[in-house]
């Protein structure tokens, strides 16, 4: 009788801290949805893999939830954030605007460069802006940090900057020569290592300090308290080391350190 008393007492407390760590959790009520966005190392749909992949992966797992992965234009899931349609999407910086629709979990942090053809005078951004017959390439809706920001919206007022949606056909354009420059991050690097960009450009500082990267929650979709409990598991994630095993899969050690420990 003893033995018994034991194991249902055990059973029960074991029911109870079950239940605890469901509360204590994000609401799994109803499938969430989270759009990923093509971009380097960030996901590529001819493989299914990509960092982004792998955090939406391990969010679904430590949540409990069931989360609706697509992937979307970043043009299109800025807006479906706004709209409430879409409740996650990964990798994305805050800016004054996105800040009134949106949450964010921080995750990685990195710098922005400028990729530029080596048959281009000057190893700077005032050196690519003072020859007026450069032209940047960048993709639509992407912002960047200060110094890069500052630099295409002054290009984009000269009618300077060519808009796409991705990254081969900035490279395409490069290459062509109908682009003299683009804004690349640390993800893109590979593309621009094991290909033909490679023996004609050069990267160039953009001088400014890496940005914050990470988790984009609906404010619309999801109340605060929801966005806190998802700001949780991503701080889980990189306290834990499993945020560094990730980029660890794409980056050398070193680097991969420095962009989840900032």
């Amino acid at each position: 009788m003893l033995q018994k008393k034991r194991l249902l007492a055990l059973a029960l407390l074991t029911v109870l801290a079950l239940a605890g760590h469901a509360a204590d959790g994000p609401d799994c009520a109803r499938p969430l949805t989270l759009a990923l966005h093509e971009h380097g190392l960030l996901y590529s749909s001819d493989t299914g893999e990509g960092i982004d992949k792998d955090v939406a992966d391990e969010l679904a797992k430590r949540s409990g939830c069931k989360i609706l992965i697509s992937v979307l234009a970043r043009s299109r899931i800025w807006q479906v954030i706004e709209s409430g349609a879409l409740d996650f999407s990964l990798s994305g910086i805050s800016n004054e605007k996105r800040d009134n629709f949106a949450g964010f979990a921080w995750y990685f942090s990195n710098k922005y460069y400028l990729l530029a053809r080596k048959d281009i005078a000057g190893p700077q951004l005032a050196d690519f802006e003072k020859n007026p017959k450069l032209q940047l390439g960048v993709i639509r809706s992407f912002r960047y940090s200060p110094n890069a920001n500052d630099f295409v919206d002054r290009l984009a007022a000269a009618n300077r900057v060519t808009y796409a949606t991705g990254l081969e056909p900035l490279y395409e354009l490069l290459a062509l020569n109908r682009i003299q420059g683009m804004i690349i991050e640390p993800f893109d690097y590979s593309q621009v290592a094991g290909g033909r960009i490679k023996d004609l450009s050069v990267i160039v500082d953009s001088g400014d300090a890496p940005v914050p990267h990470g988790l984009i929650m609906s404010k619309k979709s999801l109340p605060a308290a929801e966005q806190a409990k998802w700001r949780a598991l991503v701080d889980g994630m990189r306290r834990d080391g499993t945020m560094l095993r990730i980029f660890s899969k794409y980056f050398p050690p070193l680097l991969a350190s420095s962009m989840v420990n900032f």
